[in-house]
């Protein structure tokens, strides 16, 4: 199963994809880090935003989509932008997407039996939290 992990900062959907088979771990390079909003108030940039995500999935033949949480109020809330952005993910035709938890993640983590140094990935240090959310996910199924 290929999975991709988003966190949703700002303007912009950071991603990490990542798959499990046989115990072993795989992230495959991706063209981008991240897709970024440049206007999340006119639709057809909502719509630009969609696509390109849309077109990431299918390009790379993920099976499933799973976006770390925000609070929705408080001091850690998230914002406005990211819960269209949120939002404009789920509504893509035929993706499962799942919501995890800021705990959730954090848990997982602590309790996970491997130890993957996120510096060895070759990832860029923004879609550490990214990658996170999907290996979570990942070491629970």
């Amino acid at each position: 199963m290929k999975v991709c992990g988003v966190e949703l900062k700002g303007s912009d959907a950071i991603i990490c994809v990542m798959s499990k088979a046989n115990g072993l771990y795989d992230i495959p390079h991706i063209r981008v880090p991240k897709i970024s909003i440049k206007d999340a108030g006119d639709a057809d940039h909502l719509r630009d935003f969609q696509f390109a995500f849309a077109k990431l999935i299918e390009d790379y033949k993920i099976d499933k989509v799973v976006i770390k949480g925000r609070a929705l109020k408080g001091k850690f809330s998230g914002g406005p932008v990211g819960f269209k952005l949120e939002a404009a993910i789920q509504l893509i035709n035929n993706l499962p997407v799942e919501i995890l938890s800021a705990s959730y993640v954090k848990n997982t983590l602590a309790k996970s039996q491997v130890n993957i140094d996120f510096r060895d990935t070759g990832l860029k240090n923004l879609q550490e939290t990214a990658f996170q959310t999907v290996f979570s996910y990942l070491e629970n199924q």
